[in-house]
C-alpha cells in the first residue's frame, strides 16, 4: 500500500499542464492545481493552509457539507442539509422545522438521532495494491469478487490500526483508488436553525434560481464524552466578506458528476435514464402532495421528503437541459473524437480504444435493464430488507460480503439501523402502496413475483396488512432480529420480514448483472484514463465521488436574457421580494423578520454568486477567502450550472451562497443569538 503525504503531490504535480476551462475543477486536497492558482489569482496555498482548510470541513452522512466555525464544535450548514434531523426532532407540538429553533444554553441543545459528522483526516493512494488483486486472466464475476475482498481487506486493516472510519474510493472511474480515513461524530446535537420560510424564501419556484434571499443556515455542535468536543480546525469568521472579482474557495463534497462519460453513455442519460427516473420523481411528488392534502399534519410528516423529491426533480431537469443543448454533446463529441484519434494514431496506447466498445455494451445491457428492478420501498421495507441481507451477508467473511455490510462500515449501519427517529406509518403504507403499485406496472400484473407480492390483495389492502402487522416500528425488535441472526429471519413471522425474503432473490439477482456491468465499467474507464493521462497529463481532477474537493473562482454576476444579473443581494431586498409577490405562500417573511425590520441592516449582502465549480453534496460547503476565512455558505446552484454533472461552463453557471456577514447580522438582530455570535470562530 503505497502511502501519500497528503500535500507531498501539491509540489509534485503544480507545474503539470492543466487541461482545463474557465474555473472548471473539483480538486483533490492531495493534488490542489497551485500553478493555476499562482498564474491566475496569484494566490499560492501553502501545504498549512490546505490541511487547516481540510480538516476545518465536514460531511453529512445524510449527503451534505458543512464547516467547523469555532473551537468548541460548532458546525455550520444549510437548512435544507440539516432538514433531515430538523424533520426528525420535530413534534405536531413543536415543528422545529416550521418554526425555527435556538438552543440559549448548551443544555439545551437537541441531540440528533442518528446523525454522523466526518471530518478527512488522511489520505492514502491504494491504487496499486487494489488494481493487483484483479488480473486479466478473471471472469468478470471473478474480478468483482477480487476487487470487493482487497477493498474490504484495506478498510478493515486501516479501520483497526487508526480507530477511523477508513472507506476506498474509486477515481478516474477506476484508474486510481484512496482510501480516505474520517474521525467521525455521531453525538451531534442542534443549536440554531431558521424558519423554513426564511430558510427556503422563494419555495421551489426560486429553488435553482437566482437573484435570491434565503437563509439557508443552520447550527450544530459536536459532542465527545457527553461535552462539546475540543476542535483544533475550524474557519474564523471574516469581517467583510469578498468583494467583487475577489476569488473565492469552496471545500465540500460534490456528490456524484459524469463528465468522463463517453458519448454512448451520455446520450443513454439523455434519452433514457434522466427521463425514467424524472417519471419517477414526478409520481413521487404527486403522491406526496395528496398526502400531504389531507391535514396540516400530513403535511408537516410529508416536507421533508417531498422537498428532496421536488429538489431531485428539478435538478435532473437541470441535467437534462444540459444535454439537449446541440452544442454540450457537440463539444463532447469532439473532444472523444480527438481522444481516440490519438489513442489509434500510437501503438502503444492502440490496444485503449476497445474500452469504449465495452462501455457500448454495457450501456446497451443498462438500457434493456432499465424499468426492470422491484420498485417495492418505504422505510419500514427498507429496514426489513436490510435485516434480512445483514443476516446473509454475516455468514459470510467481510471480505466477500455487498460493501454496505463490511465490518469496516458496520458502526454506522446499526447507527442508522437501530435510529430512534419517527417512522409515520400512515405515510409509510401510502409510500409502500405505491411502490407495490409500480411493481405491477413495470413487470405485469400476472408476473409470478407479482402475485406473491399481493397474496391475493390489491396494492393498498395488500400495504395496510404489511404495515399493520409489523413489529419493525420497534428498535428493540429490530436489534431482537439482528442479534437472531439468520435463524430468526428463517423463523420470523413479521409480514415486512417475509415480504422482503420474497423480493429479496430478485433483487440480489439484478445486483449481481449491476455489479458486473459496474466492473466491466470500471476496467473500460480506467483504460480512458489511461489514455487521458497519457496524452493530457496526469494532473487532472476526477469526477465527484461524495469526497472532500476544493473548486474556486472569482466573485461575479452574468448575462440572462439581455440583462445583467449582479453578483449580490442585500437583506433589505428580501422585504421587496415579498412585496413583488404579494399573496404568493412562498414568499412570506417569517414573523420574526418583520418584527425585526426596523432593526436590520438592509445592505448587508445576503446572497451572491461566484463561478466555483460544484454540484450536488456541495450544499453546505464553507466558502472562504485566501487567508482561509469564511466569507460564505454554499446553499445552491443556478438552473444554468446543472448540467454540471456532465459539463462544466462559466458562462452563466453559479454557485450560490448565503454571505457571512448576512449569517452574523441575522442570528444578533432578528435572533437574539448574542452567545452564538460571541463563540464564532473562537
Amino acid at each position: 500500500m503505497k502511502f501519500i503525504h497528503l500535500f507531498g503531490l501539491i509540489t509534485v504535480l503544480s507545474m503539470s499542464t492543466r487541461f482545463v476551462r474557465g474555473d472548471e475543477g473539483m480538486w483533490l486536497f492531495n493534488d490542489l492545481p497551485v500553478d493555476m492558482l499562482r498564474q491566475k489569482y496569484d494566490f499560492e496555498p501553502s501545504a498549512e493552509w490546505a490541511e487547516h482548510l481540510m480538516k476545518s470541513s465536514v460531511r453529512f452522512n445524510v449527503g451534505g457539507s458543512a464547516s467547523f466555525i469555532s473551537s468548541s464544535g460548532l458546525v455550520l450548514t444549510n437548512h435544507h442539509v440539516g432538514s433531515d434531523t430538523l424533520f426528525k426532532l420535530s413534534t405536531p407540538e413543536r415543528n422545529i422545522m416550521e418554526v425555527g429553533f435556538l438552543a440559549k444554553t448548551t443544555a439545551e441543545e437537541l441531540k440528533a438521532p442518528d446523525l454522523e459528522l466526518n471530518q478527512l483526516v488522511n489520505i492514502q493512494d491504494v491504487t496499486e495494491t487494489v488494481k493487483q488483486a484483479v488480473t486479466s486472466e478473471m471472469t468478470t464475476e471473478q474480478a468483482v469478487a477480487a476487487r470487493r475482498a482487497v477493498i474490504a481487506k484495506i478498510e478493515k486493516e486501516a479501520l483497526d490500526a487508526s480507530g477511523l472510519k477508513s472507506t476506498v474510493t474509486t477515481l478516474y472511474g477506476g484508474g486510481r483508488y484512496h482510501l480516505y480515513q474520517y474521525k467521525k461524530y455521531t453525538d451531534v446535537r442542534l443549536v440554531w436553525a431558521p424558519e423554513t420560510a426564511i430558510a427556503f424564501f422563494g419555495g421551489d419556484a426560486d429553488n435553482f434560481e437566482y437573484p435570491r434571499y434565503c437563509l439557508d443556515a443552520t447550527i450544530f455542535r459536536v459532542y465527545e464524552n457527553d461535552k462539546p468536543a475540543k476542535i483544533e480546525h475550524f474557519l474564523k469568521w471574516s469581517a467583510d466578506g469578498p468583494v467583487e472579482n475577489d476569488v473565492v474557495f469552496v471545500s465540500g463534497n460534490p456528490g456524484r458528476t459524469s463528465r468522463i462519460l463517453t458519448m454512448d453513455a451520455l446520450k443513454f442519460q439523455r434519452d433514457l435514464n434522466l427521463p425514467y427516473i424524472m417519471s419517477s420523481l414526478r409520481r413521487q411528488e404527486i403522491l406526496l402532495q395528496q398526502y400531504g392534502l389531507r391535514s396540516k399534519e400530513n403535511a408537516r410528516r410529508a416536507r421533508d421528503e417531498l422537498f428532496g423529491v421536488q429538489n431531485s426533480r428539478k435538478a435532473r431537469l437541470g441535467m437534462l437541459a444540459g444535454l439537449q443543448d446541440p452544442q454540450v454533446l457537440a463539444d463532447k463529441a469532439a473532444a472523444e473524437k480527438a481522444l481516440l484519434e490519438a489513442v489509434n494514431a500510437d501503438p502503444k496506447l492502440k490496444p485503449l480504444a476497445s474500452a469504449w466498445q465495452t462501455i457500448a455494451e454495457t450501456t446497451q445491457k443498462r438500457a434493456e435493464l432499465l424499468g426492470k428492478g422491484v420498485a417495492v420501498n418505504s422505510h419500514l421495507f427498507g429496514i426489513a430488507l436490510q435485516l434480512v441481507q445483514m443476516a446473509e451477508e454475516d455468514q459470510k467473511p467481510s471480505g466477500e460480503r455487498l460493501p454496505e455490510f463490511s465490518e469496516a462500515g458496520r458502526e454506522s449501519l446499526l447507527q442508522q439501523l437501530y435510529s430512534e427517529a419517527p417512522i409515520y406509518t400512515d405515510l409509510d403504507q401510502v409510500l409502500l402502496a405505491d411502490s407495490i403499485a409500480k411493481t405491477l406496472e413495470q413487470r405485469g400484473f400476472d408476473h409470478p413475483l407479482c402475485q406473491e407480492i399481493l397474496a391475493g390483495k390489491s396494492p393498498s389492502d395488500r400495504a395496510a396488512e404489511l404495515i399493520g402487522g409489523t413489529k419493525l416500528l420497534s428498535v428493540e425488535n429490530r436489534k431482537a432480529v439482528a442479534a437472531g441472526g439468520l435463524q430468526a429471519i428463517v423463523e420470523s413471522t413479521d409480514p415486512l420480514i417475509q415480504l422482503a425474503k420474497i423480493i429479496n432473490p430478485e433483487v440480489r439477482r439484478i445486483r449481481v448483472i449491476t455489479d458486473q456491468l459496474d466492473e466491466q465499467d470500471k476496467q473500460a474507464y480506467a483504460k480512458i484514463a489511461e489514455a487521458k493521462f497519457a496524452t493530457e497529463g496526469t494532473a487532472t481532477y476526477p469526477d465527484a465521488t461524495f469526497t472532500l474537493r476544493l473548486a474556486f473562482g472569482p466573485v461575479m454576476g452574468y448575462e440572462q436574457d439581455g440583462q445583467q444579473i449582479p453578483a449580490w443581494t442585500n437583506m433589505g431586498g428580501a422585504y421587496d421580494h415579498e412585496k413583488t409577490h404579494e399573496g404568493q405562500t412562498d414568499y412570506v417573511l417569517p414573523a420574526s423578520w418583520k418584527k425585526s425590520a426596523d432593526g436590520l441592516n438592509k445592505e448587508t449582502p445576503f446572497n451572491f454568486v461566484c463561478t466555483a465549480d460544484i454540484i450536488g453534496g456541495n450544499s453546505g460547503s464553507p466558502v472562504v477567502n485566501r487567508k482561509g476565512e469564511l466569507v460564505g455558505l454554499i446553499f445552491d446552484g443556478n438552473i444554468q450550472s446543472l448540467s454540471g454533472n456532465f459539463v462544466y461552463t462559466d458562462k452563466q453557471a453559479r454557485s450560490v451562497s448565503v454571505h457571512s456577514s448576512a449569517i452574523r447580522e441575522a442570528l444578533k438582530v432578528v435572533y437574539g443569538a448574542e452567545s452564538i455570535v460571541k463563540e464564532l470562530g473562537k
